[in-house]
């Protein structure tokens, strides 16, 4: 009888794949959730989905997984499987800080809430929000304290170490505190510059039909492959399924066809991200994405770097012009001028880059405070507007379905993820950055229509790697340096002051 070189390790690979198929169900019943079930499907659905998470969550913390674990530590493995082992680990520290009754309990809520909330918003019914969301925070300070409990980290830093690994409030404070003191003064100044411009605001309505179709042959543009994924319409956009079927959603405004276009674009990042992901460890750990900020680095440099990029706008120019008529304000330069516009909207989907990390802070001061138990739901709101006055001018008094109504993310229980959009901003202009060094003709190419280098050098230095590298590791590989916000600054001055 033959036995393997290294048996502990073996079994845990052997369960991670099972894990991975699983969980493959699971995305594609959460996709269909928020895309194609039929309203009355909500109840059983979320009870299903409660259901699977229980099960994934049992198979996660089998008591025999510790034994594999230590034995596996010692068995002779490749840098690899090391990182491979380390990422199984990390998962299987935090599945076992939580009880499946809390799993199983979140999960119920949290889909509950997010199906009412697709009802509650449009109606700005923020009293009928508020109790599911009472449920839904609760449950999360609960999962909070299990997993600072076992990290020795703060509520919150526990609950953002489960997106963004590593990463800890003071830094994201240290960063934001350094946004906040130049932010505010950039958006004047870029404002006061647009100001001078002529811009031609298209003539509407477009319809959902042709917005969908200019927004197939963007993702073309961008590389997506179609054999393996799919463009829906949802309550709020977002990227799910698995690598070898990725399922986005875009929503649609006939009014505006950027929006929707400039979201489309967004996901297909995330979306190529997932495709790209390395194949022969495909069901195991170390070829997911690292960290959620990695992963919106992706889409930010497809909707930012790429998509707003000056020379972007000859290239999308021709396929709006193809779906939704010609208009002298599809020419490419007044194109891009409508891409760029930076305005102080209540929206943070449809924010331009510059505004952006305005939104970001808000939340994560709020959903900080609201985690560690400074504050409560009944909070939000004044809060809410009083952050959106002092960080973007707006007034959002009694508008809750544009104000805190906005994202479904905290009704879905995702406390934690918001800082990584504005970290994702850093690490496009820091990888763009890069490019420049390593291609000093990249933008000549991209005048030229060449996208393909952007794609080869992600490709190289993200998608591949999957969780070969912690964060930090991985960004200093691909960029030559640490995080360095400055990247990002430079990136803003150079685009919209020069």
């Amino acid at each position: 009888m033959t036995t393997t070189r290294t048996p502990a390790y073996t079994e845990l690979q052997q369960r991670q794949q099972r894990l991975h198929h699983l969980t493959h169900l699971q995305s594609i019943a959460e996709w269909d959730q928020s895309a194609n079930m039929p309203a009355k499907g909500s109840e059983a659905r979320s009870l299903a989905v409660a259901e699977m998470g229980g099960l994934l969550h049992q198979l996660s913390t089998e008591p025999v997984l510790k034994t594999l674990l230590a034995d596996a530590e010692q068995e002779d493995l490749s840098s690899d499987e090391r990182a491979n082992l380390r990422e199984i680990k990390r998962a299987w520290s935090a599945s076992n800080a939580l009880p499946q009754r809390l799993v199983e309990a979140k999960s119920l809520a949290s889909s509950r809430c997010e199906h009412a909330w697709r009802s509650q918003r449009p109606a700005n019914d923020w009293a009928g929000h508020l109790p599911n969301l009472r449920e839904v925070v609760a449950l999360a300070r609960e999962e909070a304290v299990c997993l600072s409990e076992a990290t020795g980290l703060s509520r919150y830093d526990a609950l953002m170490d489960l997106y963004e690994p590593g990463m800890r409030s003071a830094e994201v404070d240290r960063v934001f505190g350094d946004l906040r003191s130049w932010l505010p003064d950039l958006i004047k100044t870029v404002q006061a510059k647009q100001a001078q411009e002529t811009v031609l605001e298209p003539v509407g309505p477009f319809p959902k039909a042709a917005q969908r179709a200019l927004g197939l042959d963007a993702m073309r543009l961008m590389g997506f492959d179609f054999d393996a994924g799919r463009l829906d319409e949802s309550a709020h956009p977002f990227c799910g399924g698995v690598p070898e079927d990725v399922r986005m959603t875009t929503r649609y405004r006939e009014d505006s066809f950027i929006p929707s276009l400039m979201g489309t674009i967004h996901e297909t990042g995330h979306g190529r991200y997932e495709q790209n992901r390395p194949r022969d460890w495909i069901t195991q750990p170390l070829s997911q994405a690292r960290s959620m900020g990695l992963h919106e680095s992706q889409s930010l440099s497809f909707e930012m770097q790429l998509g707003s990029h000056p020379a972007f706008a000859k290239l999308l120019s021709p396929l709006v012009i193809k779906h939704l008529g010609d208009q002298p304000a599809f020419a490419p330069q007044n194109l891009n001028r409508l891409l760029t516009r930076v305005h102080t909207g209540l929206i943070r989907v449809d924010a331009d880059e510059v505004t952006y990390p305005a939104h970001v802070i808000l939340r994560y001061e709020i959903e900080r405070a609201l985690m560690e138990g400074e504050i409560e739901c009944e909070d939000i709101p004044a809060l809410w507007d009083a952050k959106m006055m002092e960080l973007l001018g707006q007034d959002t008094r009694g508008n809750f379905k544009d104000g805190c109504m906005q994202d479904v993310h905290w009704g879905s229980g995702s406390f934690g993820y918001f800082p990584c959009y504005t970290l994702g901003a850093m690490y496009a202009a820091q990888w763009f950055a890069a490019m420049r060094r390593a291609a000093p003709t990249l933008d000549a190419q991209i005048e030229a229509g060449q996208l393909q280098p952007v794609f080869d050098w992600l490709q190289t230095n993200i998608w591949s790697q999957g969780s070969r590298w912690e964060t930090p590791e991985l960004v200093r590989r691909a960029s030559g340096e640490a995080l360095n916000p400055a990247h990002f600054k430079a990136h803003l001055q150079a685009r919209y002051l020069a």
